[in-house]
């Protein structure tokens, strides 16, 4: 399971990374930021579609270990799933983050940047650490409080 913790980190850690050198690269002026400001019309496509994308991605990525199918396939088969099923949780919720970054920069309009803070907050309750992989991948007993 280290082996996969360690694969799930770097994807967690290089996309993250991904949208600090691009805030970098744009804060700096080493890119021009708000090439697209004129173009409402594709603005507001754009905001719709991430605003859609993003509360599905939120919604997924929080909650995609909790699917039945998708839960007994992390029991049984273990580091293979957790490896698959992982890196589909980080691509939802890390890809529309990127997205949502380039796209503030593109419109400058605040509604991408809050979009791409709103997937940067649900990151730490991912985050693919050994003990979080061991434990996602563990079946847990039901308490019964009448016991």
């Amino acid at each position: 399971m280290k082996k996969v913790s360690k694969q799930l980190t770097l994807v967690y850690v290089l996309l993250v990374a991904v949208a600090l050198v691009m805030v970098a690269l744009y804060e700096f002026g080493v890119l021009e930021s708000g090439v697209l400001a004129d173009s409402k019309q594709t603005e507001f496509v754009a905001m719709t579609v991430m605003e859609l994308t993003t509360l599905v991605a939120a919604f997924l990525g929080l909650r995609l270990f909790k699917f039945p199918k998708i839960h007994a396939e992390l029991v049984t088969r273990k580091e293979p799933a957790m490896l698959k099923w992982g890196m589909m949780r980080l691509l939802v919720l890390e890809v529309p983050m990127v997205v949502n970054t380039y796209l503030y920069y593109m419109y400058m309009n605040p509604t991408f940047g809050y979009l791409a803070i709103i997937l940067l907050l649900c990151l730490p309750f991912v985050m693919p650490t050994e003990n979080r992989c061991i434990d996602e991948t563990t079946e847990q007993e039901e308490v019964n409080p009448e016991k």
